[in-house]
């Protein structure tokens, strides 16, 4: 049997954080909600789940989830596949099956669910979102002729091709980061188009304008730094 665990950053997600965790299909060995400095009850409502929970005080969406690369590096028995996915309930966690299934089936190394318009709920992403994704894969075409579409947070990877990526990212630019150093590192991907609705609560990043601001030129940043080496 494939062992998948999921990794879920969440920064103040204590009205959401239940139903992501309870909608994950038991086929997971273990999900880990890292508490991203939440000044709300995020780890109380996490624990609650039976979910594993960590703490991370440095803020930023690359800090939680190295948090939890660290965390599964010291068990002994590791992982098949590691799934990242966001705690504000925008994605459907039941579909992870669908996400891995590429890997487990193809033996396909990374995976991303795409937020695909037809899929997609009314509102659920904003205005900036979706030209963001179509800026960034769109210069990812045109620069490294790749085939992405999305930097959809809903994404599963083969855990030794997690580790060959050397992730370093601490905030905002860590989706696309991963996404560019699996097409340096020339591994095998796909997307899965995926349903996506509102979320619960506002957006960190793009529910405001600094933090729009910020992801953008994090985003473009990482791919033009790509683009020169």
């Amino acid at each position: 049997m494939t062992h998948i665990k999921v990794i879920i950053p969440a920064f103040n997600e204590a009205d959401s954080i239940a139903h992501v965790v309870h909608e994950i299909p038991n086929t997971v060995s273990e999900i880990i909600v890292v508490n991203n400095n939440s000044s709300d009850e995020t780890a109380k409502n996490a624990i609650k789940t039976g979910a594993t929970v960590l703490t991370e005080n440095n803020m930023g969406y690359g800090y939680a989830c190295l948090h939890g690369m660290k965390y599964v590096a010291q068990q002994s028995n590791k992982p098949d596949i590691i799934v990242f996915i966001d705690g504000d309930y925008s994605d459907y966690p039941e579909d992870l099956t669908k996400v891995v299934h590429p890997i487990i089936e193809d033996d396909i190394d990374f995976v991303i669910g795409a937020r695909v318009k037809e899929k997609r709920e009314q509102g659920s992403m904003t205005p900036q979102q979706i030209f963001g994704n179509w800026l960034a894969t769109f210069l990812m075409k045109l620069l490294f002729r790749s085939t992405f579409t999305d930097l959809g947070p809903f994404r599963a990877i083969k855990y030794d091709k997690l580790l060959a990526l050397e992730m370093e990212d601490k905030t905002y630019g860590w989706t696309v980061e991963m996404q560019l150093k699996v097409l340096k590192k020339k591994m095998t991907y796909v997307e899965v188009p995926v349903r996506y609705k509102k979320r619960i609560g506002k957006s960190k990043v793009s529910g405001t304008v600094k933090g729009s601001i910020f992801a953008g030129i994090k985003i473009l940043g990482w791919i033009f730094k790509y683009s020169i080496k």
